[in-house]
C-alpha cells in the first residue's frame, strides 16, 4: 500500500470476513482457529525428520513447493501425543502466522462455521495468563475452544515472543476490524509505521496527513452514518495539531463518542495531563506498535462498554 503519494488518504486491505475451521485434538473436544490464519489443509503426509528440532516439530513436509514444518498441535497444547499409528488417519492445517508458513497436525476435521466474534466468551480466569485458549464459544451445543495459535507458535519458536509484530488473538482481532479506524500524522515515515502495524495484523483503517483533514474525513464519516470510532494522532503537526484536534473531536456531539489516542515524540507528564484536558483517552510516546495496539484494544473494550444495555 503506497503512503505518503499524491493521495494522503488510504484504504487499507484486511476487509475479508473470517469465519472458524473446528478440529478436534482429542476424541471428545472440539478446538478452533480463525480462517484468515489457514492456507489450506491437506491429508496427512509422511515426513523428514528435522535434527535438534523442537520435540513437538515431527518433521518437514513439502506443499507446493514450500518446505513446511508439521507441528503435533495436541502435544503443543499439552494433550496426549498422536502416535506414528494414528498419522494415517490426520490431517495438517497449513497455515500463515506471523509471516510464517508451518502445518499443524490434527486428529480430525469437523467444519468451518460462521461465528459472532461479539459473542465469545473469556476463558475463565482460573484457567491462568499462559493458557492456549483465547475464548469459548458454543455450536450445536457443543463448546468449542478457540486456540491462540500465535503464543502455541512463540513457545515453539521463542524468538517470535520479541517479534515487533504485534501478537493479537482472533477475538482480539475481530474486535478491532469491527471498528472504524482514522489514522492522522504529518510524517510520512510515521504513517507508514502506523499502517504497517495494521497491515500486520489485518485491520483495516483510514489515514492522512494533517488535523484538519481529519476533522473534515470525521464529520463527513458521521454524515454518513459510519463515525469513526478509533481516532490516532500524532500530537505535533502544523495547523491544527493532535491537542486541538481532539479538544474539536469532543465538543462535536457528532464526533465524540470516539476513543482519542495522542501519540508523541515528547515524553512528559505535562502532554499526558493536556491530552487528557483536551478530551483524548490516552497520550503514548511514538513509535510501539505493540503499546498502540494494546491502546486500541482498551478504546475497543471502552467502546463496547458505552453500548451496554444498562
Amino acid at each position: 500500500m503506497a503512503i505518503g503519494a499524491s493521495k494522503t488518504k488510504t484504504l487499507s486491505k484486511a476487509n475479508q470476513s473470517q469465519g472458524m475451521l473446528v478440529f478436534k485434538l482429542t476424541l471428545r473436544q472440539n478446538f478452533a482457529i480463525g480462517t484468515l490464519k489457514v492456507r489450506e489443509i491437506v491429508p496427512y503426509q509422511p515426513t523428514t525428520q528435522i535434527p535438534y528440532s523442537h520435540q513437538h516439530v515431527i518433521g518437514t513436509v513439502t506443499i507446493r513447493n514450500l518446505t513446511v514444518p508439521v507441528i503435533d498441535m495436541a502435544a503443543a497444547i499439552g494433550f496426549r501425543p498422536i502416535t506414528k499409528e494414528e498419522y494415517a488417519n490426520c490431517y495438517l492445517i497449513v497455515t500463515d502466522c506471523l509471516r510464517t508458513v508451518v502445518a499443524f497436525m490434527v486428529r480430525s476435521i469437523e467444519k468451518i462455521i460462521e461465528c459472532d466474534w461479539r459473542a465469545i466468551e473469556s476463558p475463565p480466569t482460573s484457567a491462568g495468563h499462559n493458557v492456549f485458549i483465547t475464548g469459548i464459544t458454543r455450536y450445536n451445543d457443543e463448546i468449542v475452544q478457540m486456540l491462540d495459535v500465535e503464543l502455541l507458535l512463540s513457545k515453539i519458536y521463542p524468538q517470535y515472543e520479541n517479534t515487533k509484530i504485534p501478537m493479537l488473538t482472533d477475538v482480539e482481532r475481530e474486535r478491532l476490524k469491527a471498528l472504524n479506524i482514522l489514522l492522522v500524522d504529518d510524517s510520512s515515515i510515521a504513517r507508514k509505521q502506523l499502517a504497517d502495524a495494521l497491515d500486520s495484523i489485518n485491520i483495516s483503517y483510514q489515514i492522512c496527513a494533517n488535523g484538519a483533514e481529519a476533522l473534515e474525513m470525521m464529520r463527513q464519516s458521521a454524515q454518513a452514518q459510519r463515525p469513526i470510532d478509533l481516532l490516532v494522532s500524532d500530537i505535533e503537526m502544523p495547523g491544527l495539531d493532535g491537542y486541538e484536534l481532539a479538544f474539536e473531536v469532543q465538543n462535536d456531539s457528532a464526533l465524540n463518542r470516539a476513543y482519542c489516542i495522542l501519540h508523541t515524540s515528547l515524553s512528559s507528564e505535562i502532554c499526558v495531563d493536556r491530552a487528557h484536558q483536551v478530551g483524548a483517552h490516552e497520550a503514548l510516546e511514538k513509535f510501539n506498535a505493540g503499546e498502540l495496539i494494546e491502546a486500541m484494544l482498551r478504546g475497543a473494550k471502552h467502546l463496547e462498554q458505552r453500548v451496554l444495555p444498562a
